[in-house]
């Protein structure tokens, strides 16, 4: 195999050492801007990428003999997916190795929300021992709602098997529920939610979902996580619903402010209004999106991609 492959981000060395032993030609280049990248892309046959920058109409037009583009994680929003698609380039993810972690993850933000653990934890190590104002929720006896049931929806639900819980799911796609989850209306998860996961991709069509008229439509106050990508919530709707108690809590991996790169947090050093709200608030729960970002994962990730790229080489 004498595919040349353009590794822009670093990932575990599983995937450039099996690639090697397979016979494709690594190159690496982590600093170069994105116009640097392409002024070289037409040397080469495929490009690994995580997020650094977006390849757009421009990047694929200089990249003639691209022949696939992997991206290591579950997401191809950087990527200009129908453009790509119509010059016969190969689009690789891999969700099936980062889904379990996103579910443990999304389980255990939960369970830290329901039972005020960070709070009583800073209370406790600032001098302070607060029995009935940390007295928790049980998970049993609730409704979960997720919507997006694709890998990272459905590893979630596999995990509350073990809880005495109702489990609904939402989709674009029909016929998705399983032993797990029943499929329903988004009308009807909004009436029996207790708690909504999100694990959808960012779309044109998830762009701002959540917003004040969506989170209007529950029937119940309800604690909301969000494990997928920021922009699929409106903040400063949030903190509103928060201040309202229509939103118990919310437990938010991904944040709207994010880069694109998912590196670094703001695009200036201006904080938002309704992010130092979150930041202060005691039932809001913030991780720098690392629900799929485990050492297990790190591993999984790039031998998904590893199998995929030989696929399209048909190496076995």
């Amino acid at each position: 195999m004498s595919a040349k492959i353009l590794h822009i981000d670093s990932n575990n060395p599983i995937l450039w050492n099996q690639l090697e032993e397979a016979g494709f030609e690594n190159h690496a280049d982590f600093k170069s801007s994105k116009e640097e990248i392409e002024t070289k892309i037409h040397e080469y046959n495929g490009i690994v990428i995580r997020s650094r920058f977006k390849i757009d109409k421009t990047f694929l037009d200089k990249a003639p003999n691209l022949q696939f583009i992997a991206r290591v994680g579950a997401g191809l929003e950087s990527i200009d997916c129908d453009y790509a698609e119509s010059k016969g380039v190969h689009l690789i993810a891999a969700p099936e190795g980062n889904r379990n972690a996103v579910a443990e993850h999304t389980l255990g933000v939960i369970l830290s929300l329901f039972n005020n653990l960070n709070q009583a934890d800073a209370e406790i190590k600032a001098g302070h021992w607060n029995r009935e104002s940390n007295r928790g929720h049980e998970l049993d006896g609730k409704t979960v709602g997720i919507i997006g049931y694709g890998n990272m929806g459905k590893a979630f639900a596999k995990k509350l098997r073990g809880f005495e819980v109702a489990v609904l799911c939402y989709d674009i796609l029909e016929n998705v529920g399983d032993e797990n989850a029943t499929q329903v209306s988004l009308q009807e998860l909004q009436q029996k939610a207790d708690v909504l996961s999100l694990h959808l991709p960012w779309t044109p069509e998830t762009d701002k979902m959540v917003n004040t008229d969506f989170i209007n439509a529950f029937v119940k106050p309800f604690w909301i996580i969000n494990t997928s990508r920021g922009k699929n919530i409106v903040t400063a709707d949030l903190v509103e619903a928060m201040k309202d108690k229509k939103v118990l809590g919310a437990g938010l991996d991904v944040l709207e402010y994010e880069k694109l790169s998912f590196e670094t947090l703001f695009q200036d050093n201006n904080t938002p209004e309704a992010f130092q709200y979150l930041l202060e608030s005691k039932n809001v729960l913030l991780t720098p999106h690392i629900a799929g970002w485990t050492f297990e994962s790190h591993e999984r990730l790039a031998q998904v991609i590893v199998d995929k790229i030989k696929a399209v080489y048909d190496i076995n």
